[in-house]
């Protein structure tokens, strides 16, 4: 069994170790590069967990911000395009971190206590 074929399953196994089929799960508990991908998830897991019960202040003009730059990596992303596939990947890598950080915010604002 290979690793690669394991890596979508793992972060799954975390809450439910009956998604691993047996001979996938034989052979998590004799890999050591799967047991250290388990116990990340694990471990990112517990920080996600220990995120919910912060309060985050986060300024208006923060998501604004944020918002226009997704705008500019989009904007760049649809002028690459014929510049050929790395300068997509990287304007569509620039796009997914803008995204993430703007829905962060976004979430985060939204959560203040009432």
């Amino acid at each position: 069994m290979r690793c690669e074929a394991l890596a979508d399953r793992l972060a799954g196994a975390v809450d439910d170790p009956r998604v691993l089929e047996p001979d996938q799960a034989r052979h998590v508990a004799e890999c050591l590069r799967c047991q250290a991908d388990l116990a990340q998830y694990r471990r990112l897991r517990r920080v996600m967990a220990a995120m919910r019960t912060e309060r985050l202040s986060v300024p208006a003009e923060l998501a604004v911000e944020a918002l226009g730059r997704l705008d500019e990596a989009l904007g760049r992303r649809s002028r690459h395009r014929r510049t050929g596939r790395r300068a997509a990947c990287l304007g569509g890598l620039a796009a997914v971190t803008a995204a993430g950080v703007g829905g962060v915010v976004v979430l985060a604002s939204r959560r203040r206590p009432a």
